[in-house]
Parts: structure tokens; C-alpha cells; sequence
């Protein structure tokens, strides 16, 4: 394949793919609840949609790979997830929010997975920085997260449907003009998940990025009640998160890419598990405003860096024709991580308040021998 590959197909797609979740994830849960779904209703409902984001990850992956078509999958996938996501429209009642979660979480599971292994495979090749389309996406996030803000205050929450179902449109169109990775021959394919996972480096690049990822669940659900009841204003809240995602953009466009290429996978890693250390310690003891917007910008380390290191020992290790598989199983092992530690951090929170983050630290520092394991293992330090 030609070095010299058309970027703009890739650039649509992520971008479409990441504000269609920018402008649904702070609104499309409260638009739910105000069609009369009680609270304890609405988290059966959440929680179904993530089982169900796990269970179809990794069939979805692993039937991409088997159709050697990941491409054609990641079109109907996004085509399907648009036309489900405007079902929430006519849906009354639990069993029908139930169903739509479900399917709407089928279809769009798999969206991210796919694309991440045709950019990976295509950068691969052709010479082009995976962080420079994904850092397209989290900025594409930040843009549609404003902007379905003005548009909820003006139009009421309905327009959030409306709105992601147009981008998933959008995203399904750009996805047909992505070029597919090639494939080996059907007769030289061997293996599927049990193959992946059988693979000593793929096993510990997984556990060390379900640790550091899935450390943030705890902060993601309870960062927010802890400013707020140390009284930091709701204007110094928004800032404090959105210094943490500008930095992930700056990570995956400009530091990351050229940090890893200087100090390999293993050294981000290390990075990344270390900054996650630091930030949970300093969220543990202290709710000023000073320590916290200095340890905000440690994100872009804590996921950018950390992700932009795993999707480079990805495209390292997983074999051909598994791509899919590699990347289904990867994303379903953080899941997973990430909601076991949502279901405890609750009842951590409720006995600990900010002392939970010490835990949050402990777990990030886990991964550091898991890293070194991994530098043995792949060669990648």
C-alpha cells in the first residue's frame, strides 16, 4: 500500500463516531429518565447496556475477522446504531427502554473497536500516527459535548436523539470510504480468541491497561460529588474536567505518538501507571483547587498515553487476520475493569469518601511489574 494515504476518510470517521458520544453521554440517560423512568429503573437500564457493550464486543470483533470484512461490519454496525437510536424517540415505559438499551448497545459496541483496527492496520503500512485520528475524536468529543449543551437549554432533550442519530449517519457514510485491511488467505488463517489470548504479551498488556484504566471508574463517578461538597464552584468543576480532556488531545496529537516512538511502549507505560499514582494520592488528600488543576493534565497520561502505548503493542503482536479479535478483546477486558470498579466504588466511596483514591493509586501501581514482564516478554522497552 501507498505511503501517501488519503487521511480524510479517517478524520470524518472518528470525528462523526466521537461526537455521536459527546452529544448523547451527559444527556441520553437524563432524557430517559424524564419519560418516567424511576432512578433504580434507569440503572438496570444503564447496567444492561454495558453487560450487553461486553458480550457484543467481542462476538462482533470475533465476526469481522472470521467475514474478513471488518470494514463491511463497521458500516452496518454504525447504519443499525443509527436507526436503534432513534427508537428511543416512540419508547414509553421500562421494558421498552430496556429493549433499546440492549440493542443500542449491541450496535454501537462495536463501532470503536473496528475502526481502531482499520487505522491501526492502515497506519501500520502506510506511515501515518494512529494519535493523530484518535486525537481528532476527543476533540470532535469536547465540540459536540458544548454543543449539545446550548442546543438541550434551547430545544429540550429530545434533540440529543436527533442529533446522534445524524452523526452515526454521517460516521456509517465515512466508514465506507476507509480503506480494509488485507487479510491472509481463509486456509492460512488460523485461531480466534483462545489464539489472542493465548499469547503471553496480549494477556499482560490487557491486565495492565484493565489496572490503570479501570482505575478511573472511582473518578469518573465521584470526582464531581467530592469538588462539589468541598464546595468548589460548579464553573471551577467544568474547568477542572475539561483541563483533564484537553490534555488527553494534546497527548494524542502532538506528546504521545513521539514519546513512545523515543521511549517505546513500555516506558509510556510506565509513564502512565506512575502519573496514575500521583493523581489518585493527590485526589485522596486534598480537595484544593491548586493541587488539583495540577494533577488534572495527568489524564492525558493516565488514558492518552496509556491507550497510544497499548494500540502500538496491538498492532505489534496480534496476528493477522485477528485483528478484530485483538481489539474486541482488549476493549472488553477495560469494560469489564472499569465496571466491576463502578459496582464497588459506591460502597468504597460511602466508607472511605476521598480515602477511596488511595486504593485507586495502589491499583495503578500494580500494573508496574506487570510492565516489566511485558518489556521481557515483547522486546518493547
Amino acid at each position: 500500500m501507498s505511503r501517501n494515504v488519503d487521511l480524510t476518510p479517517f478524520i470524518a470517521l472518528y470525528a462523526a463516531m466521537y461526537a455521536a458520544y459527546g452529544v448523547a453521554s451527559p444527556f441520553l440517560p437524563a432524557y430517559v429518565n424524564a419519560r418516567g423512568i424511576a432512578p433504580g429503573e434507569l440503572g438496570l437500564v444503564l447496567g444492561a447496556g454495558v453487560a450487553m457493550r461486553l458480550v457484543s464486543a467481542t462476538f462482533v470483533g470475533r465476526l469481522a475477522d472470521h467475514l474478513q470484512a471488518l470494514r463491511a461490519t463497521l458500516v452496518a454496525c454504525v447504519a443499525l446504531a443509527a436507526l436503534v437510536t432513534l427508537l428511543y424517540l416512540p419508547a414509553h415505559g421500562f421494558s421498552a427502554f430496556f429493549a433499546v438499551s440492549l440493542l443500542h448497545a449491541l450496535t454501537l459496541a462495536p463501532m470503536t473497536l473496528l475502526a481502531d483496527a482499520l487505522c491501526l492496520g492502515t497506519a501500520k503500512r502506510a506511515g501515518f500516527e494512529y494519535g493523530w485520528v484518535r486525537g481528532t475524536g476527543s476533540a470532535a468529543f469536547i465540540v459536540a459535548t458544548l454543543l449539545s449543551g446550548q442546543l438541550v437549554a434551547a430545544h429540550g432533550l429530545k434533540v440529543v436523539v436527533y442529533l446522534q442519530a445524524l452523526l452515526l449517519v454521517l460516521a456509517a457514510i465515512a466508514a465506507t470510504r476507509v480503506p480494509e485491511i488485507p487479510h491472509p488467505p481463509r486456509g492460512a488463517r488460523e485461531g480466534g480468541v483462545a489464539t489472542v489470548l493465548r499469547i503471553p504479551a496480549f494477556r499482560t498488556m490487557a491486565a495492565i491497561a484493565a489496572l490503570v484504566l479501570g482505575s478511573h471508574a472511582l473518578h469518573d463517578g465521584f470526582a464531581v460529588i467530592r469538588w462539589t461538597n468541598a464546595g468548589i464552584a460548579p464553573g471551577i468543576v467544568s474547568l477542572l474536567w475539561s483541563e483533564a480532556v484537553l490534555a488527553e488531545v494534546v497527548v494524542f496529537f502532538v506528546v504521545g505518538p513521539r514519546l513512545i516512538t523515543r521511549i517505546g511502549p513500555a516506558g509510556a507505560l510506565t509513564l502512565a501507571a506512575l502519573a496514575g499514582v500521583v493523581r489518585w494520592s493527590t485526589m485522596a488528600v486534598t480537595t484544593d483547587i491548586f493541587p488539583l488543576a495540577l494533577v488534572q493534565p495527568l489524564h492525558g497520561a493516565t488514558f492518552a498515553l496509556l491507550h497510544l502505548a497499548c494500540m502500538r503493542v496491538i498492532a505489534r503482536i496480534a496476528p493477522a487476520g485477528l485483528e478484530g479479535t485483538a481489539q474486541a478483546l482488549y476493549s472488553t477486558g477495560i469494560g469489564a475493569a472499569a465496571a466491576t470498579v463502578m459496582l464497588g466504588s459506591g460502597a468504597l466511596y460511602a466508607e472511605l469518601a476521598g480515602g477511596a483514591f488511595w486504593i485507586m493509586a495502589m491499583v495503578c501501581a500494580l500494573a508496574l511489574p506487570l510492565i516489566l514482564r511485558l518489556a521481557r516478554l515483547s522486546r518493547l522497552h
